[in-house]
């Protein structure tokens, strides 16, 4: 039974050391959560469960490491295996529409990268920034959206102005 006991405690050096844990662990769900209801609300495939998968797995890993007595320098790699693993997973969503000139996902890799940053924050335990960011995450996500939308229409309208001068300059 001690045993057993030990192996649930590790890297749980006390009471106050758990209640970090619980906060940083919770606090990473939902803002994971947070920028995944913005996400699904907007119709993307990496939404809500994602997201939060995303900012809490990050922050279990740094949390994890930090709790066993990892040194800084070696959390440091962990974080880099982090960073390039997330960018995989984002490079996933990213499509390239075939006889187009489009391509899709590029907001939804940036959203997945951002969430495991601010789940490697949070796991530090910087969980004020990982607030901030996840504000500005969401301000970049929702208002962003029309801006490129207004520039969308204009360059449409100048590019509709330019082909037909073309056109009336060839008849």
């Amino acid at each position: 039974m001690e045993t057993l006991i030990q192996e649930l405690t590790h890297g749980l050096q006390d009471r106050q050391h758990l209640l970090r844990v619980v906060i940083r662990l919770l606090a990473a769900m939902i803002f994971g959560g947070i920028i995944g209801i913005q996400r699904e609300r907007s119709g993307k495939a990496a939404g809500f469960r994602t997201h939060m998968m995303v900012c809490l797995g990050t922050s279990v890993f740094v949390i994890t490491c930090a709790s066993v007595g990892m040194q800084f320098d070696a959390v440091s790699r962990v974080i880099q295996g982090l960073v390039t693993g997330i960018g995989f997973i984002g490079a996933g969503t990213i499509l390239k529409l075939e006889g187009e000139e489009e391509i899709k996902g590029l907001t939804t890799a940036a959203g997945i990268w951002m969430t495991a940053a601010i789940g490697i924050t949070v796991g530090l335990g910087a969980v004020g920034v990982g607030l901030i960011s996840t504000v500005l995450a969401l301000v970049i996500l929702a208002l962003a959206q029309p801006l490129e939308d207004f520039f969308q229409k204009r360059r449409d309208a100048q590019t509709k102005r330019t082909s037909k001068r073309a056109s009336s300059e060839k008849a």
